[in-house]
């Protein structure tokens, strides 16, 4: 058995663990409230909202994030002012989808690396808008509002997006909903959505103003 001061300070020391044990024990929930606190601020705060000027659509403003495709003459051969499509990587899926009004607001903003998007209204005169930023390839470098740029599509042609570039839309207001077609893979709703949400990371939201 070890000497009786060896048990006495062998005892203390236990006694001081313990004593920290017990703070760190009394330290946690105080910083989790403090956390939760933070968040309960930051989601009873009213968001920031930043306004975007829309603009006119036209191929040479458009280029660094696809392509405006408008009506050719049958029996033209393919060419550069052809959609440039790329959907090797699954099956493509081309489809008519339906969305509801939601406005003019956003504060998601999505890109897709594994293929091309086309898009195109189907709704004359409905004018859509669409929100985009030039690819980043990683959800980390999400575009800042003043990456952003957000064109007015007019009926008649449609947009496509190269494989990365980050977009929001289609956005509309002045139909309770509008039907657009789309071209992409079968999957990439599921595998290939690369979101970044500006209200959830930042309390922000982005409001598109119209062409006057």
């Amino acid at each position: 058995m070890p000497p009786l001061a060896a048990r006495c300070g062998q005892a203390i020391a236990g006694a001081g663990a313990s004593a920290a044990a017990r703070r760190q024990l009394l330290r946690g929930p105080v910083v989790s409230r403090q956390r939760a606190t933070n968040v309960v601020a930051m989601a009873a705060a009213p968001a920031t909202t930043v306004k975007l000027q829309a603009v006119k659509l036209t191929p040479e403003a458009f280029a660094p994030f696809g392509q405006v495709v408008g009506p050719s003459d049958d029996g033209k051969m393919f060419d550069q002012e052809d959609a440039q499509l790329s959907l090797s990587n699954g099956t493509p899926r081309f489809y008519i989808m339906r969305l509801p009004k939601r406005g003019l607001r956003f504060h998601r903003i999505t890109y897709h690396q594994q293929c091309t998007q086309c898009l195109g209204g189907l709704n004359p005169p409905g004018r859509w808008f669409m929100a985009v930023a030039a690819p980043s390839g990683s959800v980390a470098a999400f575009p800042r509002p003043d990456d952003l740029t957000v064109f007015e599509v007019p009926h008649g042609v449609f947009i496509k997006m190269h494989a990365g570039t980050w977009h929001a839309g289609p956005l509309f207001f002045e139909s309770d909903e509008m039907d657009f077609y789309n071209l992409e893979l079968s999957d990439t709703n599921v595998v290939d959505h690369n979101t970044h949400d500006y209200m959830r990371d930042s309390n922000m939201e982005l409001e598109v103003l119209p062409v006057a």
